[in-house]
């Protein structure tokens, strides 16, 4: 186990962490994993879900098929409710990756609410509520916000945003396996319910600290990255400007710190994951 690890697994067991398991890898070096509670290889990484549905939204632009300030009405045309709040007109694209597109508190939170209380259909029930602002004007964190995100993907594409995914990064990332929870329409939820392995969950982390290149393969541009980073789409810098990061419920965690280019995950089911991100932006080798 490296120094890193081994003296992060003093801290968890100080603290009584429920860590499941923790992922890190140096520039250049081997992936280590250091499992600390027995658990199915693939876990819920809740709102880690959202920087990987970020990163199709990224590989689309790339690939010139968006851009992020397309009006969603325009995307979805025809097949939106007439009903729907005037207001929509003005969100984009940059809006929901944001979480600026207008939507209210807790909308379409299926972590602790039952997916089914939004209906079968869960893009009829986005368009047919009010906003509960100008998209643009505030900032409310929602799952609506990336479920979204999910569907304008396979607006774009034809492809549900799991195949497309593995189609354009996580078969060149060398997942070994991914499962997505669905909605009952059966479109990936994108803003959580994304069920990895922490050694996997580390490569996305990896990809924007190396410029969006991996095993020498580009997969995202690097026009992506530095919109990414200046903007803080999804991932976010902590307060020193060390460590960028990408946190879920219950103590997920994934980054990288742009000084020493560690990049750390951690799998948990009950753990203050900004302790991690804090031990790894003060750690010294």
């Amino acid at each position: 186990m490296s120094r890193f690890l081994d003296e992060y697994v003093k801290i968890i067991k100080e603290r009584g962490d429920n860590v499941i398991r923790l992922s890190e890898q140096l520039p250049g070096g081997e992936t280590e994993t250091v499992e600390l509670v027995a658990a199915n290889r693939c876990q819920d990484i809740y709102s880690g879900a959202k920087a990987f549905t970020m990163t199709a939204i990224g590989i689309l632009r790339d690939m010139g098929l968006l851009s992020l300030d397309e009006k969603i009405t325009d995307i979805f045309g025809g097949k939106l409710p007439a009903d729907i709040d005037p207001r929509w007109h003005k969100a984009t694209v940059r809006h929901a990756l944001l979480h600026k597109a207008g939507f209210p508190p807790g909308f379409m939170d299926i972590d602790t609410d039952s997916t089914m209380c939004f209906g079968r259909d869960h893009f009829r029930k986005m368009f047919s509520e009010p906003l509960a602002y100008e998209p643009g004007e505030d900032r409310i964190y929602t799952d609506a916000a990336y479920y979204l995100l999910s569907r304008v993907v396979t607006e774009k594409t034809g492809a549900k945003l799991d195949d497309f995914l593995w189609d354009k990064l996580l078969a060149d990332l060398g997942f070994a396996e991914a499962a997505w929870s669905h909605c009952p329409m059966g479109y990936p939820i994108g803003a959580t319910g994304l069920y990895i392995h922490s050694s996997d969950m580390i490569k996305l982390p990896m990809l924007y600290r190396d410029r969006g290149i991996y095993a020498g393969k580009r997969l995202i541009s690097e026009e992506w990255v530095d919109e990414v980073l200046k903007n803080e789409y999804c991932f976010e810098w902590d307060p020193t400007g060390t460590v960028f990061f990408k946190g879920g419920m219950n103590g997920q965690k994934m980054l990288f710190n742009a000084v020493n280019g560690r990049a750390v995950t951690m799998q948990s089911y009950g753990a203050d994951s900004g302790v991690l991100a804090a031990f790894a932006a003060e750690y010294k080798d």
